[in-house]
């Protein structure tokens, strides 16, 4: 037989893991359901629940349908040692085990094994082209690190997104959920949520099927308004602190930060002022219309091997969140797929585009807004000549302050006014936020992917002699980025896009040994990308199972995650401050000639310390405290790396009604991608350095994307437990612990952690507790953990946060309705220090469903 016959066979050859599974009687819901349900994630094969090598949590559409939550997407937070980051109503954030930020990098989700990142971040904008409710199958969530199968940046996760087959799934589905936020709040009326859905499926003969969905959400969006004081120690040397303080920084306000304060010599002592600024809210629009939709067309060669092409495709209005909170406008993000899948080959290559539209940072929004009506070397001007005449004829210091401050803003515009209106019209056009807010960027993303399983069919008589399975497979991917002159530039070749890609592939061998009751797996990844030397990544681990419902597990994992696009190119003017990426073409210089702003920020404070409280002039205090300066020790990018080591169960006990899942988990994390602040002074003069960068005028300041020197341990343990009662009864919780363990050569930059300590979830819910009237309700803790980032640093408090539902079925008019709360109580809490507050959201829900 030639081999393209025989690859022939193995694209078509039928197989079905579940019909291998042992069958098993019905005891109840629970049994059922753990026994026989199959994941994918975890070894990129079908293989049952309990025996994943890996830890792996399961959300099927039975856990979805009563879930409290008002989507799928809400409640995966329900998983075991699930963090949320909630940045907008439209835009939320999933973090496990640890060093978590607004924009994970760190943590991927696919959707029916596509990546659907934005491609210039490198992290998905939540759920833009995710599946709508109506089409979700189950979704799979792996914590921890799993580049070492996917070759993606999972390293803290990956979640895997299923939807329904148009050929399994046929009929037309509509839902409506309308909900209200914003209730009961201060200075803000209760607000309409609707979220309109739509899914039609139809098989047309045989061999083709066709899919389509549609989701419009109208809302207004959680409100940003934290007024905790980000500088409070400015000026405590002068006893200037809350109220009298002149450089405040409320975290919710823009304008006012590092980039917009000065240090002025005012009568003899040195004060730190800043700008007014503006609040978030007086700056942005909340309004969210976000539109997303897809369709596929299918067609089966045989009733085993399936052709599918998807267009998915969505226009966001919403708040957005990364370093600095964004107001996302007419952004576009669509993609086009074509997969070829059977029981024991996968194709699948796929082209996702990104156009960030009308888009604007806030922040530099706010900022600019205070520039463009008076340029700061006249508003300190301005303020400094009132603050001396107003001190000279005796008024108190604080009363000068405001006085000073009401004179320099004098002509400021107002928010709501038509001249404010009109400069948040022109500045978000401006592509440059030295000057202006826009955020213009086009970015596309190519991918093609294949496995094949060669023991399934080629090799099978080398599967009969060693009992081993093999799988093998390959990706390729490759960005494009349209250079915009601001955000991205093209350092070699300006007039071209940007191109940065990687290549990589993988082998995995499986074997059972004593009478199926152990299997060891390994796998071997290689991945090489464009800056970067082919780099190693292994996976080892062991599953023994002594009977069928006991599980124990093992593991070993090493990953690498190769910079992405911002990390690596990114170009930004932002607030007289230089953002700039990690790779020597783009930072060559800077690094060798930087001093660290820490060291800066602490010699400036000396100097205001000894001029205000000891009596030394300006020059003496300079000289006295000049050994505090630091260059910078930093050098460029390189990948980050970690090992990761994993032991678990999972299993049934008590006649198998109890679900038990425990894992513990040991994480090293080495060569943290991180950011550096550091200044170029001015001069080439080495007795002018320390007079150079006590001015903050005669020094170049960047942000440099690095890589930490420190060594990073955390470990964590998790625990699940699920009761089923007669089947419809079920009583579930889950606790997880996440420590760092120790820091090893600690040099302050490596990323923060911003984890709570312990997360829990308790649930309790019955499908059917009288005529098709189910209910559920769930509790969830998370303990109060420090929030670490470049936008804003404190404490998040802890959460204590009560979910309820009930739902009611009417199966012969395929109605179901949906009453439900997240929230009940309306106490709002922050997910992290610089987004908004979240309070109350009370909806409901009604899908009608017709199967054809």
């Amino acid at each position: 037989m030639s081999y393209l016959s025989l690859l022939l066979a193995a694209i078509t050859q039928a197989s079905t893991p579940a019909d291998s599974l042992p069958k098993t009687s019905r005891i109840d819901s629970l049994r059922s359901v753990q026994l026989t349900e199959i994941v994918v994630s975890a070894s990129r094969v079908p293989e049952r629940v309990l025996r994943s090598p890996v830890s792996i949590d399961v959300l099927n559409a039975r856990q979805i349908r009563q879930s409290a939550q008002p989507s799928y997407y809400d409640a995966i937070e329900n998983l075991k040692g699930v963090q949320l980051l909630t940045s907008s109503l439209g835009f939320k954030v999933y973090n496990t085990r640890g060093f978590a930020n607004t924009t994970n990098v760190r943590f991927v989700q696919l959707v029916d094994g596509r990546d659907n990142q934005a491609p210039h971040i490198g992290a998905p904008i939540a759920n833009a082209l995710a599946p709508s409710d109506l089409d979700i199958q189950r979704v799979e969530v792996v914590p921890g690190v799993a580049s070492a199968l996917y070759g993606l940046n999972a390293l803290n996760g990956l979640a895997t997104l299923i939807t329904r087959n148009p050929f399994d799934s046929p009929g037309l589905s509509i839902s409506q959920k309308t909900g209200a936020n914003h209730v009961a709040e201060t200075g803000l009326s209760a607000k309409l949520y609707s979220e309109s859905s739509l899914r039609y499926a139809q098989r047309i003969g045989q061999k083709l099927a066709v899919k389509v969905n549609l989701v419009y959400q109208r809302g207004y969006d959680w409100v940003a308004n934290n007024r905790a004081d980000l500088n409070p120690n400015a000026n405590v040397s002068l006893s200037l602190t809350g109220s009298t303080n002149p450089a405040q920084d409320p975290v919710s306000s823009y304008g006012n930060e590092s980039s917009n304060r000065r240090t002025l010599t005012l009568r003899g002592k040195k004060y730190v002022v800043a700008r007014t600024g503006y609040y978030e809210e007086e700056a942005t629009d909340y309004q969210l219309r976000n539109l997303r939709g897809d369709v596929s067309v299918h067609y089966r060669l045989t009733p085993t091997v399936e052709l599918a092409y998807t267009f998915h495709g969505a226009t966001l209005d919403n708040v957005y969140q990364r370093t600095n909170r964004f107001r996302l406008e007419n952004y576009r993000l669509d993609q086009h797929s074509l997969t070829l899948s059977s029981p024991s080959v996968q194709i699948r290559a796929y082209r996702t585009r990104e156009n960030t539209g009308d888009s604007y940072n806030i922040r530099s929004m706010a900022e600019n807004i205070d520039k463009a009506f008076k340029p700061d070397n006249q508003w300190f001007a301005d303020f400094t000549g009132r603050f001396n005449a107003d001190t000279r004829a005796g008024m108190p210091v604080p009363d000068a302050l405001l006085d000073a401050r009401a004179l320099a803003d004098q002509g400021r515009p107002l928010p709501g006014t038509p001249a404010f209106n009109e400069l948040i019209t022109k500045l978000r056009t401006i592509n440059n936020w030295d000057v202006g807010a826009a955020l213009q960027v086009q970015s596309w993303l190519y991918h093609v992917e294949g496995q094949v399983e060669p023991t399934k069919v080629l090799w099978q008589r080398f599967r009969q002699r060693t009992g081993i399975d093999l799988l093998a497979g390959f990706d390729f991917r490759r960005y494009v980025v349209f250079p915009d002159g601001n955000y991205f530039i093209n350092p070699t070749e300006p007039e071209n896009n940007l191109i940065y890609g990687k290549a990589g592939g993988f082998v995995q061998a499986a074997r059972m040994f004593f009478a199926d009751r152990l299997k060891l797996t390994g796998s071997l990844r290689m991945d090489k990308n464009t800056y970067f030397d082919a780099r190693l990544n292994p996976r080892l681990s062991a599953v023994y199972s002594p009977t069928e419902s006991h599980n124990f597990r093992l593991s070993y994992q090493n990953g690498y995650r190769f910079p992405s696009l911002f990390e690596a190119f990114s170009n930004v003017n932002s607030g007289g401050v230089k953002r700039v990426g990690g790779l020597r073409i783009m930072s060559q210089g800077i690094f060798e000639q930087s001093y660290l702003r820490t060291s800066i920020d602490a010699f400036q404070a000396a100097i205001n310390t000894d001029v205000n409280t000891n009596g030394l002039t300006t020059e003496q205090a300079i000289q006295k405290n000049k050994g505090l300066l630091r260059t910078n020790p930093y050098s460029y990018l390189q990948p980050e790396r970690v090992n990761s080591f994993e032991v678990g169960y999972k299993g049934l006990l008590f006649r198998q009604r109890l679900y038990v899942d425990a894992d513990f988990y040991y994480t090293i994390y080495r060569q943290f991608i991180a950011q550096v602040e550091a200044n170029i002074p001015r001069t080439t003069n080495t007795d002018s350095l320390a007079y150079s960068l006590a001015d903050r005028s005669r020094q170049d300041r960047y942000r440099l994307w690095t890589n930490s020197k420190t060594t990073v341990y955390n470990y964590g343990v998790s625990l699940a437990l699920r009761y089923s009662i007669n089947g419809y009864w079920s009583v579930g919780g889950n606790a997880a612990l996440a420590r760092l363990d120790r820091l090893e050569s600690g040099d302050g930059l490596e990323e923060a952690f911003n984890t709570p300590q312990w997360i829990a979830n308790l649930t309790v819910s019955n499908a059917n507790q009288w005529q098709g009237v189910g209910l559920s309700v769930s509790y969830k803790y998370q303990s109060a953990f420090l929030w670490q980032s470049a936008l804003a640093t404190g404490m998040v408090p802890a959460i204590h946060n009560l979910d309820a539902q009930a739902n009611y079925r009417l199966p012969k008019m395929g109605l179901s309705i949906k009453l439900g709360a997240t929230n009940l109580l309306n106490r709002l809490y922050y997910t992290f220090i610089g987004g908004p507050a979240v309070g109350g959201f009370y909806y409901t829900t009604l899908i009608w469903e017709t199967g054809f």
